[in-house]
């Protein structure tokens, strides 16, 4: 069984402990592969990892992995304190999509290129814990955790939007992802080794460290009110109509693929009324496979073509001076 472990410095009891001076700026090379590693760690075009992370339906739980991410003490406080995803939610969205599509689909140059633009971004992130305790975003656990919920949530929302992950592409689903995880520096050993270990580490993060922290509550109260998309072609009048059916829609997505123990843990309350609707959407988001154009069911390749640009100028990590080169973006693109 795969338990979390966490690495506590002997002299003063801080959570991110040794692991800070081991694995800090100095030795961001080695943890990194090298480029020539690049090519064997993305998946190859109609592999598991590359075709269930695409269709456009798993935006329906699109909040799910975030709040298992702000759940985590870490991740939570660095989202609070160094994040504008309450000013601007959607350019957070935007920023995770810009990601796993780079990591997914734009080939091993775009790939390492942003695995190694993203984690330099997330060096800068550290702080206190509301108990006084030292975190950064660093931290082995919580950055695995992060990669980790991203897996969890394309296989729940494949099995509830879409259509269940067979059980024989589940394990090379996870294999592939982990080896995207090598992109951004998470150890082997912070994740699970199979797949078939995946729901007693996921169990273990939920029992022994989510918690309902301040930013589950941003994300709770922006999902309650979401302020409308900067995207040009939706005036407000057309948010105002469909302003409320999406927030109801985003929620139970969210909530909807959590367990009665995150219900619990977060405080979350779920009715039976909840889970029918939520049933029903999951139902008549299956049944419309069929009917949807390729954009959609591939849209992963298509967001990204869309975003190239916006991808090309640094925008899937923030930090200054991360921007792409032209060829990577336009070959991306083009792919």
């Amino acid at each position: 069984m795969f338990a979390p472990r966490r690495v506590r410095d002997r002299s003063s009891g801080s959570p991110i402990g040794r692991w800070y001076v081991r694995y800090g700026l100095r030795t961001m090379t080695t943890i990194l592969p090298e480029r020539d590693e690049a090519d064997s760690l993305v998946p190859a075009k109609g592999s598991p990892a590359w075709r269930y992370s695409s269709d456009g339906r798993l935006m329906g739980g699109s909040g799910y992995a975030l709040m298992l991410q702000v759940a985590h003490p870490v991740v939570g406080a660095g989202v609070s304190e160094h994040s504008n995803f309450k000013a601007d939610p959607w350019g957070r969205l935007l920023r995770t999509l810009d990601f796993t599509t780079s990591m997914v689909y734009g080939g091993p140059e775009l790939a390492w290129q942003t695995g190694r633009r993203v984690r330099a971004m997330h060096k800068q992130i550290k702080g206190l814990l509301p108990n006084g305790e030292r975190y950064h975003a660093m931290e082995p656990e919580a950055y695995a955790w992060v990669h980790a919920t991203l897996a969890d949530a394309i296989v729940k929302g494949n099995a509830h939007f879409v259509r269940p992950i067979p059980a024989h592409d589940l394990e090379r689903f996870w294999q592939e992802w982990r080896a995207i995880g090598r992109f951004l520096g998470v150890r082997d050993r912070d994740l699970p080794e199979t797949w078939a270990e995946f729901g007693s580490y996921f169990d273990a993060m939920v029992r022994d460290h989510l918690v309902r922290t301040r930013s589950v509550d941003d994300v709770l109260e922006v999902m309650a009110v979401p302020p409308p998309p900067g995207v040009r072609g939706v005036p407000k009048p057309v948010w105002s109509a469909v302003r409320r059916p999406a927030a109801r829609g985003g929620r139970l997505g969210t909530i909807g693929l959590m367990g009665p123990e995150l219900h619990r843990k977060l405080g979350l309350e779920w009715t039976r009324a909840n889970d029918l609707e939520f049933r029903a959407i999951g139902r008549a988001s299956r049944a419309a496979g069929p009917l949807l154009p390729a954009s959609v069911r591939q849209f992963g390749p298509s967001y990204l073509r869309w975003r190239s640009e916006a991808i090309a100028r640094g925008e899937v990590a923030s930090g200054k001076g991360s921007k792409l080169t032209p060829a990577v973006a336009s070959e991306s693109a083009a792919g």
